[in-house]
C-alpha cells in the first residue's frame, strides 16, 4: 500500500492560513419535501448522498483565485489542478454512479468564477450548465444540494481585497440571488459558505510555522503582481478574527436574497467540528469552543439547518491541542482513524444551536480501500444512532465522490468512493461504495416500510 511519504497535514488544516499548508431504491423527489425535511414535516427519506467541490473534480478553473496561486512562485500547493477530474465535461456521468449507489442526493459546489469570471460579466451558459446539473439530479431522483461558496472565488474579487472589502457581502448576496434564481425550484438545499471556520480550527493553539507563513506571504504577494493589484486575499487566509464579521455578514445577506427568490428553500452553512475531548481537568476545550465555533453557531440558530463536517477527533489538554496517541490508527493524512467522531460533533451541534443537523462531509483518505470499508459502517451507525435518540439528522453526505484535488496536497490523498484514472478520466467504484450503497438502501427501504 503506497502511502505519503512523510505525514501530511490534516484536510482540518489544508485551507487555513497560519498553518496552512501545515494544515436508491428509495428516491427523494421535490424542493417542498427537501425544505419539509428540515421542518420535521412528512415521511421525508433521510439524505443519504456524496459530495463533491467545484474545484476539486471540474477542472481548468482559470479565473478562481486558487488557479492562480497554483501558478505562481513561490506557491504551497505541491501541483497544480489542471483538468482535475475532468467533471466539468463528465459531470453527468458522476451523477449516474451516485444514482447507482442507492443514494438520493448529491452535494456539488457552483465555480463563482465560472459564473462571473470578470466583475459585472455574468456568463449564462455557466449558469445553464449548473442548472442542467440541478435538473439531471432530479429526473435521477437526487436531491441537489448546491454550496455556493466551497474556499475559491473569482481572481477579481481576491485582487480586490476579497472578504475584507467593504462591498464583499453585498457582492456574494448578489451572486447568492442570481444563482439561485436561475437554478429554479429544483434546489434541494443550499450551503452559503463551506467551513469558513477553518482557519480558526486550523490556528488555535498552535504556532505557525515561520516558513510556511512566509511562502504564504509571498505567494500572495505574487498573485497580487500578477493581477495588477496591491492585494491578493482569499478565504482562510490573513486575520482569522476580523475575517468572521464580514464572512458572517455575506451568509445573512446571501440568506436574505435567496429568500425572496425561494421562500421555501432551506438555507445553512457548514462547519468543520472535530470531536473535541477533554484531556483533564484544566483542559482548554471551552476556550476553543468560544474561539473556533461560538460566533459561526449563534448565526446558524438563525438558519434552517447546519452542515456538519467532522473527520477525526481532537484531544484538548492544558495548553491546548494535544499530538494523535501513541499507537493510533492513523489516515493517510495523518488524522487518527475515528469514526465514531461524527456522532459526538452531530449531538455538540444541536445542543448550541437547536437546528436540524445535515452531515456535508465525513471520510477520511486511505489507499487502502479495505480501511474506508470499515470506517463507513462505524461512522453511519453513530450518525444512525443520534438520530435514533432523538437529535434531528437530516442526512449523511459522505467526502467525497471522487478521488480528487486535495488543495495544498495534490492528488496524493485518496477521500473517494470512486477512483479516477489521472490520464483518461476513467471512473472506477471502490467496494466501500458498495458498502455505503447497501447502508443507504437498507434504511431508505426499512423508511419506506415504515411510512406506508
Amino acid at each position: 500500500m503506497t502511502r505519503l511519504s512523510s505525514p501530511t497535514p490534516s484536510r482540518r488544516a489544508i485551507l487555513t492560513a497560519g498553518t496552512l499548508a501545515a494544515a436508491l431504491a428509495t428516491r427523494t423527489s421535490a424542493a417542498p419535501a427537501a425544505a419539509n425535511a428540515v421542518r420535521g414535516e412528512g415521511a421525508v427519506p433521510f439524505l443519504w448522498g456524496a459530495a463533491t467541490a467545484g474545484h476539486q473534480v471540474e477542472g481548468n478553473n482559470v479565473a478562481s483565485d486558487i488557479w492562480l496561486l497554483e501558478q505562481v512562485k513561490p506557491t504551497l500547493f505541491s501541483e497544480p489542478s489542471g483538468d482535475a477530474c475532468d467533471s466539468f465535461e463528465r459531470w453527468s456521468e458522476d451523477v449516474e454512479i451516485v444514482r447507482s449507489l442507492n443514494l438520493n442526493a448529491y452535494r456539488f459546489s457552483v465555480e463563482w468564477s465560472r459564473i462571473e469570471p470578470a466583475e459585472g460579466q455574468v456568463s449564462l451558459s455557466a449558469l445553464e450548465h449548473y442548472r442542467r446539473m440541478v435538473v439531471a439530479c432530479r429526473e435521477a431522483g437526487l436531491a441537489p444540494i448546491v454550496t455556493l461558496s466551497h474556499f475559491t472565488s473569482p481572481r477579481w474579487f481576491a485582487a480586490k481585497g476579497g472578504w475584507f472589502h467593504l462591498d464583499a457581502p453585498t457582492t456574494f448576496a448578489r451572486h447568492a440571488e442570481r444563482v439561485i434564481r436561475h437554478l429554479g425550484e429544483g434546489v434541494s438545499h443550499v450551503v452559503t459558505f463551506n467551513e469558513p471556520n477553518l482557519q480558526l480550527l486550523g490556528e488555535w493553539g498552535r504556532t505557525p510555522d515561520p516558513t510556511v507563513r512566509q511562502t504564504m506571504t509571498d505567494m500572495l504577494a505574487a498573485a497580487a503582481k500578477a493581477s495588477g493589484s496591491d492585494r491578493f486575499s482569499l478565504m482562510n487566509t490573513g486575520d482569522a478574527a476580523a475575517m468572521v464579521a464580514p464572512v458572517l455578514e455575506a451568509h445573512r445577506l446571501a440568506r436574505q436574497a435567496i429568500k425572496t427568490v425561494r421562500p421555501d428553500l432551506p438555507v445553512g452553512m457548514t462547519l468543520a467540528i472535530p470531536d473535541d475531548q477533554a484531556e483533564d481537568a484544566d483542559s482548554r476545550i471551552e476556550d476553543k469552543r468560544a474561539a473556533v465555533y461560538a460566533p459561526f453557531f449563534a448565526e446558524a440558530r438563525q438558519d434552517d439547518f447546519l452542515g456538519v463536517q467532522t473527520y477525526s477527533r481532537s484531544l484538548i489538554g492544558a495548553e491546548g491541542p494535544l499530538p494523535v496517541p501513541e499507537g493510533a490508527e492513523r489516515t493517510q493524512m495523518g488524522d487518527e482513524f475515528y469514526p465514531q467522531a461524527i456522532g459526538s460533533s452531530i449531538r455538540y451541534a444541536y445542543t448550541q444551536t437547536g437546528r436540524p443537523i445535515l452531515v456535508t462531509e465525513n471520510g477520511l483518505a486511505t489507499e487502502d480501500d479495505r480501511v474506508r470499508a470499515r470506517f463507513i459502517p462505524a461512522a453511519t451507525a453513530a450518525v444512525l444512532a443520534a438520530r435514533s435518540d432523538g437529535v434531528p439528522v437530516i442526512g449523511y453526505l459522505h467526502w467525497s465522490l471522487l478521488d480528487n484535488f486535495e488543495w495544498f496536497a495534490g492528488y496524493g490523498p485518496k477521500f473517494g468512493l470512486v477512483a479516477v484514472d489521472r490520464t483518461t478520466f476513467k471512473r472506477t467504484v471502490k467496494p466501500s461504495a458498495r458498502v455505503l450503497a447497501d447502508i443507504a438502501g437498507s434504511d431508505l427501504s426499512r423508511s419506506q416500510g415504515l411510512a406506508s
